[in-house]
């Protein structure tokens, strides 16, 4: 965990941008969240993918107490120089999902078609998804991140992206497929964009016993961003940043240091609930999120090149892992750029 009290990072804008603990409340309104909770992420970064267990988690401890909001930092850009060879470039990829996977221990594909050539159009349906609602975001992301992760196809184009996300409970496809396509959430993924390119100062530098200690990253146009994934902690008083693939307790440690006994643990849930909830389960997941009998009856297992992906039987019906019959699991498809 890296901090500086008394300093609130600049805005997308670049304006001061205040945690919304700091601004004012209209007479009658409910106050604002004491804290902010700002994730610097990409749908395609296999590190984010890698933490969601801790996340997933952490959210789930801090319900209804925080402002936690998304910001698309873009790991694959649109001006990225094309690898000279795609098919060693991938060969290459599929090694180093391999390697951060015996850390994460999250599933990964059995064979990974290519490289992902974009994040934006990812990006740009994950903050269109966040316009009807938090839990059909959640769902959204879920299925982008899959689609690389399990599928081993790379949500990498527009048409891919609305393809994966077919079947999220409560999503309206044909508002997504337009939000995705405005020029108003455009701008919004360039501003989180920029924002993730002004990086805090102490993630400069970072020291932490981890195989991803999530020292800020030069990119090709030579500019700094967070590495990713980074969680940014603010209030009015200061900021905590957490930096690369941490601990839970890395993060429980800067949510107290801002805002003492604001973090309440979730208990387990029953492996039932714990399905019915998140709809999505790999193995690192379901261990630190449900606790009792394994698997749930109903559950499907999609097996991938690491461990299998659990879904609920709802989810299953309409995933793109499961056979078109619901009976029998699709094989999750098995197999020099910075990752972070």
């Amino acid at each position: 965990m890296t901090d500086a009290p008394e300093r609130t990072p600049p805005a997308a804008g670049g304006a001061t941008s205040r945690p919304p603990s700091a601004r004012r409340t209209a007479p009658g309104e409910d106050p604002p969240p004491l804290l902010e909770v700002v994730e610097y992420t990409d749908p395609l970064c296999p590190w984010a993918w890698g933490s969601e267990p801790v996340f997933r988690r952490l959210r789930a401890s801090l319900a209804g107490r925080v402002h936690w909001r998304r910001a698309y930092a873009i790991l694959f850009d649109d001006d990225d120089d094309p690898p000279p060879d795609p098919a060693a470039e991938t060969a290459w990829y599929a090694r180093h999902l391999a390697d951060i996977g015996t850390h994460t221990l999250a599933p990964r594909a059995h064979t990974l078609s290519r490289v992902a050539a974009s994040s934006w159009p990812s990006s740009l349906a994950a903050k269109a998804a966040e316009l009807q609602g938090p839990e059909v975001a959640d769902g959204v992301l879920r299925r982008l991140r899959e689609s690389v992760f399990v599928l081993g196809e790379p949500a990498d184009t527009p048409a891919l992206a609305l393809r994966c996300v077919q079947g999220v409970p409560g999503l309206d496809a044909d508002r997504l497929a337009r939000d995705a396509a405005s020029s108003g959430v455009r701008q919004q993924v360039r501003a989180d964009r920029a924002e993730a390119r002004r990086p805090v100062p102490e993630v400069l530098s970072v020291r932490a016993e981890s195989p991803h200690p999530g020292t800020a990253k030069e990119t090709p146009d030579g500019e700094i961003r967070y590495a990713l994934p980074t969680l940014l902690f603010r209030t009015p008083a200061g900021h905590r940043a957490v930096p690369g693939w941490r601990p839970f307790e890395a993060y429980a440690g800067a949510v107290d240091a801002l805002a003492p006994g604001l973090l309440r643990t979730a208990p387990p849930l029953d492996p039932a609930g714990a399905l019915e909830r998140y709809r999505s389960l790999t193995d690192p997941e379901r261990l630190v999120l449900a606790e009792g009998v394994w698997p749930p009856p109903g559950a499907v297992r999609v097996d991938t090149g690491q461990g299998p992906l659990w879904l609920h039987p709802h989810e299953a019906q309409l995933h793109p892992a499961v056979g078109p019959d619901g009976s029998a699991p699709r094989r999750a498809a098995a197999q020099h750029r910075s990752t972070e």
